[in-house]
């Protein structure tokens, strides 16, 4: 007893010593969020990997909202998305190679590059053991468990050379869909009491096409390539989300990409960042169950509304899945993945869901606009992703891991560029401490 009063004790001084007058951040101009007042984001470094645009600034200052644009290496995604749905092919590997080296890759480098990402997929028997050993409810916690324990089998961990960096980087991402696939396996067998399937992953096919056959051994072609395609569009999206600055962050400190990578892995893990998807597939299917006439839309306005009243569901006031810190008219990968939904849906039987979660966009983006006063807000590629999963038959516990599969490509390609900048320098922002000085009091005197 006495020590859990002490932990109360504790935790009740947070009411005080965390308590900060919303005032003092106008007052010292702190750029809170690293967002500035026009809710644009604190420029704190160059890149030449993503861009997300959202707006642009006018020559008479302010900022003016515009469709959604995301580019890789300075291709519209859109481009490369639609050009791989008209020629049917896969396209992850190739956008890891772009985010690499900075290139497109011909026939023959590509080929290339998807059978050493093949022969780098297998896990050492060490790694497998070790994945086997590990408990847990949390296959994003597994996962950088994993990855740390990775820097063990490394012959040269801590080299942050060029050559080093890439041959790391490529057999990470090599490695995360046998890692995650494994995981859920292991999850599955010890929590469940399901048979302990371990498949290895097979030559000439995709890291999407593996991924599914190591996970749940068959998948339709559609699947696969919706799945291939839904790890493009989240491979990168800029040096300032989240996770991607979180690896850059501690990359500038010259420390290997294995604890690098497991912070990276952490910041997604959070329900404001990667976890997000999970909370639209939960939201999505209590909306199933509480709405009665998916076609409604007065019903679905008014359960909206409450909603974002905090008066049912949650009572957390959001409706996840709308809006995003940068996009606000469109999120191009949102308007994307809608596409590549519709056509599942159809092959699954799942039409009149999909009708309903696409009507649902529609009367929440009117009803958040009308709520909160704003004037523009769109949805989000989490809005369609964790549907899009649920169609191709992937468990809710994986959805995060998914989302860190595809974006360890983009974190890698940033830890190369912020360890190769000419000049390099420690990330160090400041925070302004606003408390008084006090007089040390001896230990007795108190």
């Amino acid at each position: 007893m006495r020590k859990e009063y002490l932990i109360y004790k504790l935790s009740e001084t947070v009411k005080t010593t965390c308590k900060i007058d919303n005032d003092l951040f106008t007052k010292y101009n702190v750029k809170r969020g690293l967002r500035n007042e026009d809710r644009s984001g604190v420029l704190v470094g160059l890149t030449q990997i993503g861009n997300v645009v959202g707006y642009e600034r006018l020559p008479e200052g302010g900022l003016k909202a515009i469709p959604g644009k995301l580019y890789y290496r300075g291709y519209d995604v859109d481009d490369i998305v639609h050009a791989l749905i008209d020629e049917k092919r896969f396209g992850f590997e190739e956008i890891a190679y772009l985010m690499l080296s900075g290139e497109l890759p011909d026939k023959e480098n590509l080929q290339n590059f998807r059978e050493l990402l093949n022969d780098n997929m297998p896990l050492e028997q060490k790694t497998k053991l070790y994945i086997i050993d590990l408990e847990g409810q949390n296959i994003m916690n597994i996962l950088a468990r994993s990855v740390l324990e990775m820097y063990n089998f490394d012959p040269n961990p801590d080299d942050i050379s060029p050559d080093n960096l890439m041959r790391q980087s490529i057999e990470l991402i090599s490695k995360f869909p046998a890692i995650i696939a494994y995981a859920y396996n292991i999850y599955r067998h010890t929590t469940s009491g399901h048979s302990l399937n371990i498949r290895h992953p097979k030559e000439n096919l995709s890291i999407a096409e593996n991924f599914l056959y190591m996970l749940k051994r068959t998948y339709t072609q559609l699947e696969a390539r919706t799945l291939d395609l839904l790890l493009v569009l989240q491979a990168e999206h800029g040096g300032g989300n989240n996770s991607t600055f979180t690896v850059r962050v501690t990359s500038s400190t010259g420390t290997d990409i294995y604890s690098a990578i497991a912070a990276g892995i952490g910041s997604l893990k959070g329900p404001l960042h990667g976890g997000a998807n999970i909370q639209v597939a939960n939201m999505f299917a209590h909306l199933k169950e509480n709405i009665a006439d998916w076609t409604n839309e007065d019903e679905i306005d008014t359960y909206l509304s409450r909603m974002l009243k905090k008066e049912v569901y949650d009572k957390s006031g959001l409706i996840y899945g709308i809006g995003h810190a940068v996009y606000t008219i469109s999120d191009p990968r949102a308007i994307l993945l809608k596409e590549l939904a519709r056509d599942l849906a159809k092959e699954k039987g799942f039409e009149k869901e999909f009708a309903f979660l696409e009507l649902l966009e529609q009367r929440a983006i009117y009803c958040f606009c009308k709520f909160k006063g704003s004037k523009q807000v769109c949805s989000n590629v989490d809005l369609y992703s964790g549907f899009v999963y649920e169609m191709i038959g992937l468990p809710q516990i994986i959805y995060t891991p998914l989302f860190a599969m595809a974006r360890i490509v983009g974190w890698t390609a940033h830890r190369i560029e912020e360890l190769n900048f000419k000049s390099k320098r420690i990330i160090r922002p400041a925070y302004k401490n606003i408390l008084d000085g006090q007089q040390y009091v001896p230990i007795l005197d108190r």
